[in-house]
């Protein structure tokens, strides 16, 4: 595990595609996390609750509601709530305010576990 993630986390993993949610959730898992899946946004915004998870990581290209508006509705009930955007339109599009970070697709775990330790450290600091 990196140093910076001391703890274990609850995360929520959002991916309509279930290979790509359930890999995430599995390295994640390696890594201690407490780690929940959705396939879709509005699953996600279901099973969201604020405190109830530590991060949030999020495709962007989904069906229906992508992952800004998903991020978007999140911050709504949960305005520190740390959101993870990983997606393969990094290049190509504007990411809403209320994603904390993004990461391209492919990506290498050691990029994903940076990411978490700094939107985490970050939403844990004093403002």
């Amino acid at each position: 595990m990196t140093a910076g993630i001391a703890a274990k986390l609850r995360i929520l993993v959002v991916d309509d595609e279930p290979s790509v949610a359930n890999t995430v959730k599995m390295l994640l898992q390696f890594d201690g996390h407490e780690v929940e899946a959705s396939h879709n946004s509005g699953d996600a915004l279901a099973m969201f609750e604020p405190d109830r998870f530590d991060l949030v990581i999020t495709d962007f290209a989904m069906p229906g509601m992508n992952g800004n508006q998903l991020a978007a509705a999140i911050k709504a009930d949960a305005p520190n709530q740390p959101v993870i955007m990983i997606t393969g339109h990094a290049g190509t599009f504007s990411r809403s305010p209320s994603v904390d970070f993004i990461i391209g697709k492919p990506f290498r775990l050691e990029h994903l576990r940076e990411a978490i330790a700094k939107v985490t450290l970050e939403a844990s600091s004093p403002a």
